[in-house]
């Protein structure tokens, strides 16, 4: 009866995608970024369930289950930069997408003032493949534990039923097929995560059992702050506000805002957008706390299995198999994005932005996709670590960039080359330092990227001073 619902809801996802065709054209406009006519509440929820991954679904919960309370400080700290960076990114990144024609995250910014900065376009395609490439095999690699944990099957066919899942609605339909699967599937994500928050705080005893129970898992659990960062809490929160600050580093999130209807639907974009995130990160949060009560802590268990792991013991079947559909969902919808991307680096960006053949660009989609599976069949790290190390290298490598360009700074192709440079340079350092722990790497990387651009800007007025 599990594998029934499980299967169900897939299929449903799967059928969604392959509609989508209906209404596409076969241009690589359409297939790259759904012809720029998305409509603002589908952008938000897309941007919701692309940005609400795998590493929600099981790296959060099980950051939660084993850190405690503070682990919330993760999410608060995200969306509050998130949030911010908003009003001063979004817009312009919209408005031009359409100045430059750009159908790429790194063509967008290299057409940023004019002419494009060939070299600077290269190197950021490369970027997008090489990082958003093992994001998605880490996408597909969550899934897979999923499906191992419930149904005892091999690691490894989870991960090739997601990718088979995404190439048949990405192939049909591209990033159009990619929002209105996102938009259905933060909709199961939603109500999966709300039926186990719910189930699991009931098995506990209730409200008020949930949290006496809970402080008594350790001394520190429940402390709202932790205690055993390096620097102190405050900067542990500010480096995860940077994390949230990165999100404009983040190729598979912002194209749906390149693709959204029109530049001044951002302000109903933000609302829906927030709105749900606030909600679900919340449900995260408490089911991966609550998971500690139910499944106490042992040197055999992993905890990013927490979920698909009480689901089992706790729901009908057919709730258990919505459940791991919502958490299969979630991986599929950030990993078909991130796939789409790289179709677009490799078909666009490598190429100079070179027209290439419809059915080639389709084409390469199925070839990301496979070099994605197998870095999640033979990757040993796991999915927190995976995507944490992604999403820190993107951030800083483009995040300052786009920040400069969107606040009226006027970066050039070497200052850009230099900034994204120090930025991966400064975050692999940090993370090698062995720092991270106490302060998330994305923080001193953007920092050092955009230092990089006020070393450039002064030096430049200082060798060119009748131009300042």
């Amino acid at each position: 009866m599990m594998i029934l619902s499980f299967g169900f809801f897939l299929l449903c996802f799967v059928a969604i995608g392959v509609a989508s065709v209906l209404v596409h054209s076969k241009t690589n406009s359409d297939y790259l970024l759904a012809g720029n006519d998305v409509k603002p509440w589908l952008v938000a929820l897309s941007a919701v369930a692309t940005n609400n991954s795998g590493y929600m679904f099981v790296g959060l919960i099980g950051y939660a289950y084993l850190s405690g309370l503070h682990a919330a400080w993760l999410m608060v700290g995200w969306i509050i930069g998130d949030f911010f960076i908003s009003f001063a990114v979004h817009k312009r990144l919209r408005e031009k997408t359409e100045d430059t024609g750009a159908l790429s995250f790194a063509g967008v910014l290299s057409r940023w003032h004019g002419n494009e900065q060939k070299i600077l376009r290269f190197i950021g395609g490369l970027i997008t493949l090489a990082f958003l490439g093992t994001y998605a095999g880490a996408q597909l690699n969550a899934g897979s534990k999923a499906l191992h944990v419930l149904f005892g099957w091999d690691y490894q066919l989870g991960a090739i039923i997601g990718a088979i899942i995404v190439v048949l609605y990405c192939f049909a339909g591209g990033l159009r097929a990619s929002i209105w699967t996102d938009a259905a599937q933060s909709f199961v994500m939603f109500a999966a995560m709300a039926l186990m928050c719910v189930m699991i705080i009931l098995q506990a005893g209730g409200i008020g059992e949930f949290g006496s129970n809970l402080t008594a898992v350790s001394p520190t659990f429940m402390d709202i702050f932790p205690s055993d960062k390096q620097f102190g809490p405050l900067m542990f929160i500010m480096g995860w506000m940077f994390a949230g600050i990165g999100v404009v580093g983040q190729p598979h999130i912002m194209v749906r805002f390149m693709a959204m209807d029109e530049a001044k639907s951002m302000t109903r974009v933000r609302m829906y957008y927030y709105s749900w995130y606030v909600g679900f990160s919340i449900l995260c949060v408490c089911t991966g706390l609550a998971a500690r009560l139910l499944i106490p802590e042992t040197a055999n268990f992993d905890s990013e299995l927490a979920l698909p792991t009480l689901a089992q013991q706790l729901l009908h079947p057919v709730f258990a198999g919505l459940v791991l559909a919502g958490l299969f969902a979630a991986t599929m919808s950030t990993a078909d994005s991130q796939i789409l991307s790289c179709t677009a680096a490799i078909t666009r960006d490598l190429r100079q932005g070179k027209p290439m053949n419809y059915l080639l660009t389709k084409l390469a989609t199925v070839g990301i996709t496979a070099t994605a599976l197998v870095i999640a069949l033979y990757g040993s790290e796991s999915v927190f670590t995976l995507v944490v190390v992604a999403w820190a290298a993107l951030a800083c490598a483009f995040g300052p960039l786009l920040i400069v360009n969107a606040l009226g700074g006027k970066a050039g192709e070497k200052t850009g080359l230099f900034m994204m440079a120090v930025g991966l340079a400064s975050m692999a350092a940090w993370r090698y330092g062995g720092y991270s722990d106490s302060v998330y790497e994305v923080m001193p990387g953007m920092i050092a990227g955009l230092l990089a651009y006020g070393v450039c800007a002064a030096m430049s007025k200082v060798l060119s001073p009748h131009k300042s």
